[in-house]
């Protein structure tokens, strides 16, 4: 990994695909993040999301927690009920300073063969499910696209690992971060230094900033709101089926803008029941094939008091 003092630009424009797999090779196989421009995806969309997100989190709390995450990781997660205890990265002992909505996949029921199935719960909240869905339409468009762009970055031979997205695990997430004052602890995060377990991240982000991304060396560079972009990053399972040739960088918000923030990551990841290993063409193997629900489970019930909770229930019958 090369040391890096800021955030690489890619351009989604007229460009052969080609092009872009030499664009998105050397950003991803020396920075692992970048912020993409004409991506696509309609502004009036991203700022509506940021309208829902806004109205959603300024309901009073017994109206979101009508909706509190489930089992299946639909609903309000709470602030201080997620820790990143399974980070590497820091010594975590105090919880995420921020709350957020997840929506993930509508399934119709919960299917016991596949974790995490089920439908997802909505607040009472005048259009706010149109605009979510509409979001998570545009921006799985555009992850299967920077997924077919990634496995040409990553010289892979059999392309067929893209049947698994073909009903991808989505998660669209709406974060609130509140100000952190001034002088507060410096193991207090908004989110705690990590890396992202999935394929790829698409990030909308206001202007407050906070957002922070970590260098081999160990200095952390600013990646600040840019007009016109989405930030991206590479996770920890496209990062395996690269064979460690597209990089799952670390990263963390710190928000002391004495302002709210709030960011809308997008995760974009294959089926739950999909073995990941590396793929074909990308050399002699690094990393153990491994079941992403399998690894799926191990984090969400490190991090969440709701999955702990259903493990605790579990073992105990």
């Amino acid at each position: 990994m090369t040391e890096f003092t800021e955030i690489p630009v890619l351009s989604l424009g007229a460009r052969s695909d080609a092009e872009l797999a030499s664009a998105f090779r050397e950003a991803y196989g020396t920075t692992g993040f970048g912020y993409i421009s004409e991506h696509g995806v309609p502004q009036t969309l991203i700022d509506a999301m940021f309208d829902a997100a806004r109205q959603f989190h300024a309901m009073p709390m017994d109206k979101k927690m009508a909706v509190a995450v489930n089992k299946t990781h639909r609903g309000y997660i709470p602030i201080n009920t997620s820790t990143d205890v399974n980070s590497t990265l820091a010594d975590v002992t105090k919880p995420n300073q921020s709350a957020s909505f997840m929506m993930m996949r509508e399934d119709a029921t919960e299917d016991p063969a596949v974790y995490l199935s089920g439908p997802n719960q909505w607040p009472d909240l005048d259009g706010f499910r149109p605009v979510l869905e509409a979001y998570a339409q545009a921006m799985t468009r555009l992850g299967r696209r920077l997924m077919r762009i990634a496995l040409l970055a990553a010289e892979v031979r059999d392309h067929s690992i893209m049947d698994a997205f073909d009903t991808p695990t989505i998660w669209l997430r709406l974060l609130h971060y509140p100000p952190q004052p001034e002088r507060s602890p410096d193991d207090l995060y908004g989110s705690a230094p990590h890396t992202d377990f999935g394929c790829l991240t698409l990030l909308a982000q206001d202007q407050v900033g906070g957002l922070q991304v970590r260098t081999p060396a160990g200095h952390w560079v600013d990646a600040p709101y840019k007009a016109g972009t989405l930030v991206v990053n590479v996770g920890d399972m496209l990062h395996r089926m690269s064979n460690g040739r597209l990089l799952s960088t670390p990263h963390r918000v710190i928000n002391r803008s004495g302002r709210e923030r709030h960011s809308i990551p997008f995760f974009f990841d294959p089926h739950v029941n999909t073995q990941i290993a590396p793929l074909p063409g990308t050399g002699e193997a690094q990393f153990a094939p491994i079941r992403f629900a399998d690894f799926l489970r191990a984090e969400l019930e490190a991090a969440y008091e709701v999955h702990q909770q259903e493990r605790d229930e579990v073992n105990s019958t």
